[in-house]
């Protein structure tokens, strides 16, 4: 690859890029490493606790296992993701480009012909063109499982922390981000892990348009809890998520986190984060660096992570999770098993 880092850089000023960083992981003098990546964030970018600061953890036990350098750039909205994939691209300097999230398809789909030697990949979309490598999740079957987990709780007597559940209600919450197929899903997933545990529970949802919109992710989750009875909201909402725990500890109720562990993200809220549906980011984007370092990076075609490759998951509360009835805990299990063996069908639409 050509190496012309002060091109590169005067590139990303001329663009608009300001956002695009050198970072150091054996960057030396002037970019020395062996390896080169860019990284091209989701809308939010990183410090938001779930799905770009999962992707920046894979990428950090990359830099502390491999000879690696990198950039970043955290678009502002997502008409930037055209612009910040080839600015990456033209420079010529980078061995991987990884796009993060769903809404970089599009323009993906665009960029990677017009260059066909430089490797992609992109997390949560599939991709086709040869240089790319696509991975997907089942978050359907990990949402199975917290909605399995929720259903569970409703009906029954529980308080541990600081929520309390109302065995009268019967009622969970579901809060999204944006609307789309994707989003959708985990709220599918969920939908059917709650009938699965309990045919009578209610599912109240709402959309918020935004991933990084605490106060709106505040006040949706909190209509839930005062106003429908909702015991539990689960949320895939980004950044907007920490509003749906501020909800749960202002009304005493219950949260479930998503992507990572985010009683441990967001620890102030572990009081009342019963579990987290956790998404392997961090894996896709390790496994994908790795794969340039050795030599086997495969472009078009695509890796699903589901239940059975532990790519994603549900994970009990760091402070909660040891007051989970066993019972509970045990027919999680069976469940997730029986969702492996394919025994259970969990739809990916509403």
């Amino acid at each position: 690859m050509t190496r012309n880092r002060r091109q590169f850089l005067e590139g990303a000023s001329a663009v608009g890029l300001a956002g695009i960083a050198g970072c150091v992981g054996g960057f030396g003098d002037g970019g020395s490493a062996e390896y080169r990546v860019g990284m091209v964030y989701a809308t939010g970018g990183t410090g938001d606790d779930s799905f770009n600061d999962m992707a920046k953890q894979g990428l950090e036990k990359a830099l502390e296992e491999f000879d690696l350098s990198y950039e970043k750039t955290e678009p502002g909205n997502e008409g930037e993701f055209p612009s910040a994939q080839r600015t990456f691209a033209e420079s010529g300097d980078y061995d991987l480009i990884n796009c993060i999230g769903y809404a970089q398809a599009e323009a993906l789909r665009e960029n990677a012909p017009e260059y066909p030697d430089q490797n992609f990949i992109i997390v949560d979309e599939v991709v086709d063109a040869d240089n790319v490598r696509s991975y997907t999740f089942n978050e359907p079957e990990g949402s199975f499982q917290v909605g399995h987990l929720a259903g569970l709780l409703t009906d029954r007597e529980f308080a541990a922390g600081a929520g309390e559940t109302n065995p009268d209600a019967s009622t969970v919450g579901f809060v999204g981000g944006t609307r789309t197929p994707l989003i959708e899903s985990f709220e599918a997933g969920f939908r059917a892990g709650v009938e699965y545990a309990n045919d009578d529970a209610e599912v109240v949802s709402s959309y918020v348009g935004d991933f990084n919109d605490t106060g709106r992710g505040q006040s949706t989750a909190r209509s839930m809890y005062k106003n429908n009875d909702a015991d539990i909201v689960f949320h895939a909402a980004g950044r907007t998520g920490v509003g749906v725990f501020q909800a749960a500890q202002d009304e005493g109720r219950f949260a479930i986190g998503v992507d990572d562990d985010q009683s441990l993200s967001n620890a102030d809220f572990a009081d009342v984060i019963l579990a987290s549906m956790v998404k392997r980011v961090d894996t896709a984007v390790y496994n994908a660096i790795e794969s340039v370092v050795n030599g086997t990076f495969e472009g078009g075609k695509t890796k699903a992570l589901g239940l059975e490759q532990d790519g994603v998951g549900a994970v009990y509360g760091d402070e909660l999770g040891a007051e989970i009835p066993q019972e509970i805990k045990d027919a999680l299990a069976e469940s997730k098993q029986a969702l492996i063996d394919g025994e259970i069908d969990v739809p990916s639409e509403l």
